[in-house]
């Protein structure tokens, strides 16, 4: 099993930014790539932005430029860096890692609200 972590979610101002985190903890060998993806009400959930363990970057269109994904393998957390912050980055950001076993297995974390308002 592993165990995800997420902190650092909250309301800012259009224009603003924050900084989430995920720890990874438990079996995490076997984990290749980890990410965040975010759902808005009524919507589906998406990718945001990925990074695998070879540092192979991936971001959404609607976020490039503006987001930016890094990890620290010392602490086994990775983060989200969200500036330039609009309305329509609101919704629940979700950590996920993929680990491959006899098939690839997605943990998810508990989720962290982001709301973009005035």
């Amino acid at each position: 099993q592993v165990q995800l972590v997420e902190s650092g979610g909250g309301l800012v101002q259009p224009g603003g930014s924050l900084r989430l985190s995920c720890a990874a903890s438990g079996f995490i060998s076997g984990v290749y790539v980890m990410g965040w993806y975010r759902q808005a009400p009524g919507k589906q959930r998406q990718l945001v932005a990925s990074i695998t363990t070879g540092d192979s970057l991936n971001y959404a269109d609607s976020v490039k430029g503006r987001f930016t994904i890094s990890r620290d393998d010392t602490k086994n957390t990775i983060y989200l860096q969200m500036n330039s912050l609009n309305p329509e980055d609101t919704a629940v950001y979700y950590c996920n890692a993929k680990k491959r076993s006899y098939s690839v297995v997605d943990y998810w974390g508990q989720g962290t609200q982001v709301t973009v308002s005035s």
